[in-house]
């Protein structure tokens, strides 16, 4: 069946959260832990910052890709600022630190800061598929180029970018929750449009 792309809406936040913890190999997981209330389960966290309607991480800025009237996968974008001021790495969580030093070096371009597929939907194109939709939001907005970081480990994902027309330009050892089964650095991908 042939996928359909939109915008992101309220409805589809419960998705968006299982499809960013798939994205980050359960990272996002780990993060959401440390915000849970007592009894909340992490997804809600994720939940609940997918329903903010500001930042990065919000339904606003994804798009979604439908089989059947299904969500399929995701994919969170916008642009960089330019110039992209470094916070106070004091502020952040460990696991962060070297995704931001990365995003810095990629100013002022359109970032896909996710993209993950549901298992039984992955091999029919629908990755690239987001990647172009992101590209042309990317040109919309006068981005000079596209960015996403990968982890090292995830040699799938990389040859999709590389595909797109991305290129490694800088490498972050990457720090990872306690027991995560990958080891490796962060790799930032650039895809210039000139």
């Amino acid at each position: 069946m042939t996928p359909t792309f939109r915008p992101a809406t309220l409805a589809d936040t419960s998705a968006l959260a299982v499809l960013i913890d798939i994205a980050g190999d359960g990272m996002p997981n780990a993060m959401w832990r440390a915000l849970a209330a007592p009894g909340q389960s992490t997804l809600e966290v994720g939940r609940a910052r997918a329903r903010r309607e500001e930042g990065g991480f919000s339904y606003c800025n994804a798009v979604v890709a439908e089989v059947a009237g299904e969500v399929a996968a995701c994919l969170v974008g916008y642009r960089l600022d330019d110039p992209y001021q470094l916070p106070d790495f004091a502020d952040l969580p460990d696991l962060v630190r070297p995704l931001v030093t990365l995003e810095a070096k990629a100013p002022g371009s359109w970032y896909v800061n996710v993209l993950a597929t549901f298992a039984e939907f992955r091999g029919q194109g629908i990755g690239a598929g987001l990647l172009r939709a992101a590209e042309a939001e990317g040109r919309k907005g006068n981005a000079p180029a596209m960015s996403i970081i990968v982890g090292s480990w995830n040699a799938g994902a990389a040859r999709l970018y590389q595909r797109a027309g991305y290129v490694d330009v800088a490498r972050e050892p990457a720090i990872l929750p306690p027991g995560f089964s990958h080891k490796g650095d962060w790799v930032l991908m650039v895809r210039s449009f000139g």
